[in-house]
């Protein structure tokens, strides 16, 4: 379908919204355009136009914005209904330890296992696979060295739980509280000597 740039805005606006919905996942405004066959700049107007119409409190869904690319999400008001539907919703708890080595990943990515164990001291094989399966990490290659060991990061998922839209807007810790935890891991390493 050959679209110029005098297309009316609301056809636009519905191919963008099938789109959004068939794929069901992340799909930059660039790709959309190329699939449209009409500029950037028309489809991005499209897309923000249609972010205010399902803004409203009328809908269930919304549009949102995740590294650069767009996808539709339930809004967050809606999860209790949507819990009673499936009975069981897909939970997963993070223990400690998988909440460190994920916290490793997400500010080191692209990382490999041999990194996130030298930074936690022991071995992170089982909260690898734990973050694996929870779809929060994935392998994104391997390191051009001997070996070739993966390297993990982090994915469209991470950045749809914690609620941020490109890994930069993770919070930066300041100078002092980098300290505050270094003096905590050091008296835990005491204790344990000690024991």
């Amino acid at each position: 379908m050959n679209m110029d740039n005098n297309a009316n805005i609301d056809n636009i606006e519905a191919i963008v919204e099938a789109i959004l919905f068939t794929t069901g996942k992340a799909i930059t405004a660039e790709k959309i355009a190329s699939i449209v066959e009409c500029d950037n700049k028309t489809v991005k107007r499209a897309i923000i136009s249609l972010m205010e119409k399902y803004d409203s409190d009328s809908h269930g869904i919304r549009i949102i914005e995740i590294d650069n690319a767009y996808q539709f999400s339930t809004k967050i008001e809606m999860y209790d209904y949507l819990i009673k539907l499936v009975k069981q919703p897909k939970k997963y708890t993070l223990t400690d330890v998988v909440l460190e080595t994920l916290s490793i990943i997400a500010y080191k990515q692209p990382v490999t296992r041999g990194e996130i164990e030298k930074i936690r001291g022991v071995s992170c094989d089982h909260a690898i696979n734990k973050l694996i399966e929870y779809g929060l990490v994935e392998e994104v290659g391997r390191l051009d060295v001997p070996g070739r060991p993966l390297l993990f990061g982090t994915t469209e998922e991470f950045l749809r739980s914690f609620g941020v839209k490109k890994i930069d807007e993770l919070p930066v810790l300041n100078p002092d509280q980098i300290e505050e935890f270094k003096q905590e891991v050091e008296k835990e390493v005491q204790i344990e000597i000690s024991c």
